[in-house]
């Protein structure tokens, strides 16, 4: 059984519905860009389906570990970040501010074979985000049993 993405985003970004994108992919419209691209806005995700467990990885380049929040809820796996900055200089004849903004938030819904009482184990390095999800006892393959035939 496999890791199911909820796709939420339609609620978030209202700028994901087919006709928007439909109209600002037009050959005629002024420019050409994957922002209105669904995956644009969202980390890329790897998962891994392992004998004693599913190893989930979010590539998060930019973020610190404190960003970073992970939640277990009703067998859906909700990991989300949100990195802010700001910037002020003064001087006597002028003022500068910058300021940016990354945040973003995935949700999948776990398959039964994963344990949701077990640890889950996150590892944040060199910007990829690390879970590690244990499988229920049941859920693991035993061996290959051959009996000889006599």
């Amino acid at each position: 059984m496999s890791l199911i993405k909820f796709n939420n985003r339609n609620r978030l970004f209202p700028w994901n519905n087919n006709q928007l994108k439909d109209f600002f992919s037009s050959d005629d419209f002024l420019f050409s860009d994957d922002f209105f691209d669904e995956d644009s806005l969202m980390p890329a995700m790897n998962v891994k389906e392992l004998d004693e467990e599913f190893e989930v990885e979010f590539a998060a380049p930019g973020f610190k570990k404190s960003d970073f929040e992970v939640t277990l809820e009703n067998h859906v796996l909700n990991v989300s970040a949100k990195k802010e900055t700001k910037k002020e200089e003064e001087d006597k004849d002028y003022m500068r501010k910058e300021f940016s903004y990354n945040a973003f938030k995935r949700s999948l819904r776990l398959p039964e074979t994963v344990d949701d009482m077990a640890d889950i184990k996150a590892i944040y390095n060199d910007g990829i985000l690390k879970l590690n999800l244990h499988k229920k006892e049941q859920a693991k393959e035993t061996p290959k049993k051959v009996i000889e035939v006599i």
